[in-house]
């Protein structure tokens, strides 16, 4: 490493597309991409989001229609996250655990259908409560962690029955990872995964996803500051994210993505797990309005921004321009 200029020239190995495709540290492929998906009640339903263009809700029969273009495309892996009518959410959220709810149905119509597709579920309250937090509140609005936990594992439960291969808790309450891996095991559920939304920020990304999911109205401004994670902190997150991996989590998930990768990097340097990341929908908004105004070239920047992730050390990603990005790698 002593050679210096012009022994060392550093731009020999950027001087042709074959030599820098040799030596490129980093590759995305289709096996990195997970695709977040909202699911409607009812049937020949789709819904724009409007905070989110070119992101659909779609009822599970048009959710099957475009499953077969998305696998076609080599995605192999959907994230379901369902919109719950109003009059079904309820301040203890006994929607979430409907074994003929929505989630439940869409899995065992998918798996039917497509029986290789990787399911990811969401394991949280905030589509099913009538005051949109991820857990149960007492009187004073404040959210009471261990008889949450009690909702999260039926919930768990009834994903994992209905064919879900990965749930995926993003709710943050404290030992929730632990009960869930037990009630799996108790239940003879061994192989579904657990991957844990460990370093979940309260963050201002979301917006647009509570509106797709329908739980921004619920929330009424509140916050969830006090169990998702404060923005300032880095060492809090890899404490949270040791602590899971203890538990029984099999992944571990950091939310958001793009303005946390210091966090991703952590926490495959020091922690040395399977370590996901969500470029959230606030991330996809932004992109969305920069290339519609033509401030930004979407096909160079969709790939750039997934590329950031993986050489950040993330081993996938969840991004709602998977079609995309997988079109793209496909040359299609």
């Amino acid at each position: 490493m002593n050679a210096s200029f012009p022994a060392r020239r550093m731009r020999r190995l950027r001087a042709k597309d074959a030599l820098r495709d040799l030596v490129a540290e980093q590759r995305l492929t289709t096996n990195d991409l997970i695709y977040p998906v909202f699911v409607l009640p009812g049937a020949g339903q789709r819904e724009e989001v409007p905070s989110m263009p070119g992101v659909e809700r779609l009822s599970i029969d048009l959710l099957l229609e475009e499953t077969a273009k998305w696998v076609a495309l080599g995605i192999r892996t959907l994230a379901l996250f369902p919109v719950t009518p109003m009059s079904l959410k309820t301040e203890c959220a006994k929607e979430a655990f409907n074994p003929d709810g929505l989630a439940q149905t869409a899995m065992r119509a998918l798996k039917a259908q497509f029986p290789d597709v990787m399911l990811m579920s969401d394991i949280a309250l905030d589509p099913f409560t009538s005051h949109g937090q991820d857990g149960l509140v007492d009187e004073a609005g404040y959210v009471m962690n261990d008889v949450t936990i009690e909702v999260l594992v039926k919930q768990a439960l009834s994903h994992a029955e209905a064919g879900a291969d990965i749930v995926a808790p993003s709710d943050m309450m404290d030992g929730r990872i632990g009960v869930i891996r037990d009630a799996l095991e108790r239940e003879g559920f061994i192989n579904t995964c657990i991957m844990a939304y460990s370093a979940k920020y309260a963050s201002a990304y979301y917006g647009p996803f509570r509106d797709a999911v329908g739980s921004s109205a619920n929330i009424k401004g509140g916050n969830k500051k006090t169990y998702q994670m404060d923005p300032a902190n880095s060492d809090e997150a890899i404490h949270e994210i040791a602590l899971d991996v203890q538990e029984g989590a099999d992944m571990v998930m950091v939310k958001p993505g793009m303005p946390y990768l210091d966090i991703v990097r952590r926490c495959k340097d020091e922690l040395k797990v399977p370590t996901f990341a969500y470029q959230v929908s606030g991330e996809y908004a932004m992109h969305q309005a920069a290339f519609a105004n033509g401030w930004l070239n979407e096909e160079a920047v969709i790939l750039e921004s997934l590329l950031a992730f993986k050489r950040a050390g993330a081993d996938g990603i969840l991004t709602y321009f998977a079609p995309k990005a997988a079109a793209l790698l496909a040359g299609k």
